[in-house]
């Protein structure tokens, strides 16, 4: 069994790669069932999440033959710890066979994939000419989201927003270090305002991003939220745009969109599709004009498609 740091998968992955995975995988030959979702209550302590999401490879996949299981541990206590609010870890085994073949940091493998997916999704509804790019919140998703969304688009300016200033002005730091066009914003709804793409990864519990700041023409895309008791963007934002989800799993789990068709703001025939029926060829954009939105709650299908290439690129045999 070979074990993969952190430091081993930023080596081994990069983003134009992994998005392109992650189309392929989207498109069949992958199985992940729904995951399982347990919270963890401790005194004194915000609620925590135990995540497991498991995922396999059918016989005709062309990735080979696989299965794997991601176990991720939420816990925003964490944060006022100074230690990560999410961790976890990636068993990759044979699906062959059924002998474990990796050991891989999760916590960096959910980085790569949420941000890959986030990307893949801006392939089809972002506009082809968007030129900023808004990035809300600045914990370690962060980065990866940045620079995911750079792989896809040709941005002018990427501008950093996170409720603690100092931390928008590091991660706009560390972005304009490898090369990127970035700066720090102190005013969200000024930021929001001037953006054409607004990507979010925060732990927020209230929305951050008001529907009526939208301006035609915008996407946005909410990566965090992974509870009903959290949210990114209000329901004036679902009622404007053209949504969009990664997996069916966000229609009842996570905020914003879970919340917005529990609250009777929108209903289920108001989301169009899901990432793997866009890779499909379901129709993404339709015009210049259209404001569009993807919620993304995380899919086993990623977790396995960028293991496997976490795997192969390293050397690893096929089973």
């Amino acid at each position: 069994m070979r074990v993969f740091s952190a430091e081993d998968l930023d080596r081994t992955l990069d983003f134009p790669a992994l998005i392109d995975e992650l189309a392929a995988a989207m498109r069949g030959g992958f199985v992940a069932p729904r995951r399982h979702h347990h919270p963890i209550q401790r005194a004194g302590e915000p609620v925590a999440t135990c995540l497991l999401m498991p995922a396999w490879t059918e016989s005709a996949s062309r990735a080979g033959l696989y299965l794997g299981v991601k176990l991720v541990n939420v816990f925003p206590g964490n944060s006022a710890r100074g230690v990560a609010s999410v961790t976890g870890l990636y068993v990759l085994q044979s699906g062959r066979t059924g002998e474990t073949l990796a050991a891989i940091d999760g916590t960096r493998l959910t980085h790569w994939r949420t941000a890959a997916a986030s990307a893949l999704a801006a392939r089809f509804l972002a506009r082809t000419d968007a030129k900023r790019l808004l990035v809300v919140g600045a914990g370690a998703l962060a980065p990866f989201m940045a620079r995911a969304h750079a792989s896809v688009r040709a941005y002018e300016r990427i501008e950093v927003w996170n409720h603690r200033p100092e931390g928008a002005r590091k991660l706009a730091a560390s972005l304009a270090a490898m090369g990127l066009p970035a700066r720090p914003a102190d005013d969200l709804e000024a930021a929001v305002a001037e953006a054409d793409v607004v990507s979010c990864a925060t732990l927020a519990t209230e929305p951050l991003i008001a529907g009526r700041w939208l301006k035609p023409g915008q996407h946005l895309d909410l990566v965090g939220a992974f509870t009903v008791s959290m949210r990114e963007a209000d329901d004036e934002a679902l009622r404007r745009a053209r949504v969009y989800v990664d997996t069916e799993a966000a229609l009842v789990e996570g905020g914003d969109v879970a919340l917005g068709i529990l609250g009777g703001v929108i209903d289920r025939s108001a989301v169009v599709a899901d990432l793997p029926a866009l890779c499909r060829g379901a129709p993404g954009r339709r015009g210049a004009d259209e404001i569009t939105l993807f919620k993304s709650v995380g899919a086993a299908i990623e977790d396995l498609a960028a293991a496997i290439l976490v795997w192969k690129n390293a050397g690893g045999p096929e089973p």
